[in-house]
């Protein structure tokens, strides 16, 4: 879809597990206005896209702005994406299948809309305006509800033929082991994600093996934020500790898989898990990585954190549709 002359705004929208956000950019990626919400796990495609447009006019309003100036929405989805398309494919943590998000989106805002995998926006964003600027090959795994892996080379998202790659959570890790949100089992994100964790701290409460997390939290797994496992570990609940650095090897060992395969400059690390315990998830987890790959790459990456933090999706998502839009 052509953009018409004197459209000057981009929306950038992160489509993440337990959140949906809106931010309308200018063309130097200053926020003008945001909106952000709660995802439904009730929520079909059609009323979770209903949804979707809604946040996105209620950030335009708090921009105050005409959505006759949007130039283009880029949005980061779960899962696997058919990008040429606009087609969110299969996501295991969403509950949509084959839904055409760009066809719809265009319909209602009458304006070029991109569709990219969430972490694909988060790592895109990363090289755009945060930790990965100026890199030739630069990863992304952002560990939360699942695990997600993108990975930006050259300036364009890596991807396969038909559809986005690079899901890191789903690297077959331990044989016949937990079920994965995908259906197959001992999948990374299976023992590594915050959700994984959650649910192994939690037995470790019933247990009264984690008393300071007992009494702060409790056993809802629902409860169990990446804030609170840091707070249990400084408190003293050594099996907390021992739990979420189980964790951080296995997420180690699948970063070494990935260095060993395209041999990135820069690997960053995302998400409330790193942001609440960076010691755990970029220093301890670089030197767990370090010791698994081959020895001519030891020296050869960096694992660093994510700088954009909460607006790594929607910057990188917004930065994309433009690229697309306008070859920026």
């Amino acid at each position: 879809m052509a953009v018409e002359g004197g459209r000057d705004l981009w929306v950038g929208f992160d489509l993440g597990g337990t959140k949906m956000l809106a931010q309308v950019y200018d063309s130097q990626y200053k926020i003008l206005g945001k909106d952000r919400r709660k995802t439904r796990s009730s929520d079909k495609a059609e009323s979770g896209l209903d949804r979707v447009a809604l946040t996105i006019r209620t950030a335009m309003e708090v921009a105050q702005v005409d959505p006759s100036r949007l130039a283009g929405i880029g949005i980061g989805c779960p899962g696997p994406v058919d990008m040429d398309r606009g087609i969110v494919l299969n996501p295991p943590n969403l509950g949509w299948d084959d839904v055409n998000v760009r066809k719809r989106l265009e319909a209602e805002f009458n304006c070029p809309v991109a569709v990219i995998n969430d972490v694909d926006a988060g790592v895109y964003g990363e090289y755009r305006r945060g930790a990965a600027q100026g890199a030739r090959c630069a990863v992304g795994v952002f560990p939360g509800t699942g695990i997600g892996g993108g990975c930006v080379y050259q300036g364009e998202i890596f991807r396969g033929r038909n559809s986005s790659c690079l899901e890191l959570g789903h690297i077959p890790m331990v044989p016949n082991g937990p079920l994965c949100g995908c259906g197959q089992r001992g999948c990374l994100e299976a023992i590594a994600s915050r959700t994984a964790i959650a649910a192994q701290v939690a037995r470790a409460v019933l247990r009264g093996d984690a008393p300071a997390l007992a009494k702060s939290v409790g056993a809802d797994v629902e409860k169990i934020r990446s804030g609170d496992l840091a707070a249990s570990i400084q408190a003293g609940d050594h099996v907390v500790e021992e739990i979420v650095y189980d964790a951080a090897r296995s997420l180690g060992a699948g970063v070494a898989a990935i260095v060993n395969l395209l041999c990135p400059d820069v690997v960053v690390m995302g998400g409330g898990l790193v942001e609440a315990m960076p010691e755990i998830f970029v220093d301890y987890l670089q030197k767990v990585a370090r010791k698994r790959v081959m020895t001519s790459y030891r020296r050869s990456f960096s694992v660093v954190a994510a700088q954009l933090q909460d607006d790594a999706g929607a910057t990188g998502a917004a930065a994309w549709v433009r690229h697309v839009v306008q070859g920026d």
